[in-house]
């Protein structure tokens, strides 16, 4: 890369995040005034959810050097309640699932809710945290992620537990999988590709165009997984993913976007 597309690079991501900074405060006010409306007839959150999805497709879209494109939507099933799992790259991965504009409860760590704004709106849509380090945390995430499950809302786990530093999908943990036998829900599958590039681990700054793509794969319905042990079902998502990642890697290397 030549320093002077680095430093345009760098200057578009100094402005993106000035627009980020700027565009927050009115998106949350704007949260707010939804959560006071509709509270106490959307006890789950959905109007607040879907406004959510589009705060952060504003902010996906808008950066011109993503080139992000989504594939399988018309696979999720309206008002159908899954546990969704994604692979886990980037901090972009939670933006570009917003992309799926269906109803769900993200699980993410606790620390997100300390960023002013952001973190403020994802609390007031009472997405499921988790607190690294807590002996019961995993055990009070898992409880939670099951009453979501009960009252009709989807989850979205990243079954990795972190991003990964080499692109390629780390082992499972098993939670995922022992949410969807216990509450009789599908596993919905869903692969994400290129985030890692377009926003690196530990960086603000997106360096150069990247094509991204999001990928809805079929879901595994409840009585397929049924019939195998947790074990068998986290392996085999985790395989099923790996290949679809790998094809949609090639296809990003030959430009076939």
């Amino acid at each position: 890369m030549t320093v002077l597309k680095r430093l345009g690079g760098i200057v578009l991501s100094v402005l993106m995040l000035a627009l980020i900074v700027c565009t927050a405060p009115v998106f949350f006010l704007i949260s707010l005034m939804l959560w006071c409306l509709t509270a106490p007839v959307d006890p789950n959150r959905r109007v607040l959810h879907r406004f959510t999805c589009y705060c952060l497709a504003f902010w996906a879209f808008v950066m011109p050097t993503w080139r992000i494109k989504v594939e399988g939507r018309e696979k999720i099933r309206k008002d159908a309640v899954y546990v969704i799992v994604a692979n886990h790259q980037s901090q972009l991965d939670i933006v570009m699932t917003a992309l799926l504009f269906t109803h769900f409860k993200w699980v993410s760590k606790a620390e997100i809710v300390r960023v002013p704004l952001l973190g403020w709106q994802m609390a007031l849509n009472r997405y499921i945290l988790i607190r690294r380090g807590y002996v019961n945390s995993i055990s009070k995430m898992m409880a939670d992620c099951e009453e979501a499950l009960a009252k009709g809302s989807s989850v979205l786990l990243f079954p990795e537990g972190t991003r990964s530093e080499d692109g390629t999908i780390k082992p499972f943990k098993p939670g995922a999988f022992i949410l969807a036998g216990k509450q009789k829900v599908p596993v919905l599958p869903v692969v994400i590709c290129g985030t890692r590039d377009a926003l690196p681990k530990n960086s603000l700054l997106s360096l150069g165009v990247h094509p991204i793509r999001v990928k809805v794969l079929d879901e595994i319905p409840y009585a397929e997984h049924a019939a195998r042990s947790q074990e068998e079902n986290r392996d085999m998502t985790r395989a099923l993913m790996t290949k679809h990642l790998t094809l949609m890697q090639k296809r990003l290397e030959l430009g076939l976007f």
